[in-house]
């Protein structure tokens, strides 16, 4: 029984560092690639468009680099490589969405409307999502190095 308790005790002790990210790099990583494979989906002009009318500069470079920082960036989270350096870009595409699309709707992502016959009616947004997103690798990224013995 000694014998088990001391080899879980050097498992806990090996892992503790890194066992926790482990859920949270597979959501972020997922939920980026996600929102850039739905923006390729529906093709790259509807997200060009949309920059365009919120006053984006330069919509269509920054419709591809938003695209490509969300399907690069979250592909690399996923497998838990370079994430100091993707996060930089990700950090940024998700200050860019807080204050240009979701501030003026508030904290909550989910705002229950109505429920008919047709199922769930939802309001717009707020930025909760991303500041969950933006909070997740907050100890992988170069400035939180010093919290991680670096």
């Amino acid at each position: 029984m000694n014998a088990l308790v001391a080899s879980y005790a050097r498992l806990t002790t090996l892992l503790e560092g890194v066992w926790y990210a482990i859920p949270l790099r597979l959501m972020v990583g997922y939920g980026f690639m996600e929102h850039g494979y739905a923006k390729l989906a529906r093709g790259p002009e509807s997200f060009v468009n949309i920059l365009h009318a919120i006053g984006v500069p330069e919509p269509s470079l920054l419709a591809g680099l938003t695209i490509l920082v969300e399907l690069i960036g979250g592909f690399a989270v996923l497998i838990g490589a370079f994430i100091p350096l993707a996060s930089i870009p990700m950090a940024a595409v998700l200050l860019v969405a807080i204050f240009t699309v979701h501030l003026p709707y508030g904290f909550s992502s989910i705002k229950l409307e109505a429920v008919t016959a047709a199922g769930a009616h939802f309001g717009q947004p707020g930025y909760e999502t991303d500041l969950l997103f933006f909070c997740t690798w907050q100890r992988s990224v170069p400035w939180c190095w010093e919290d991680r013995g670096h």
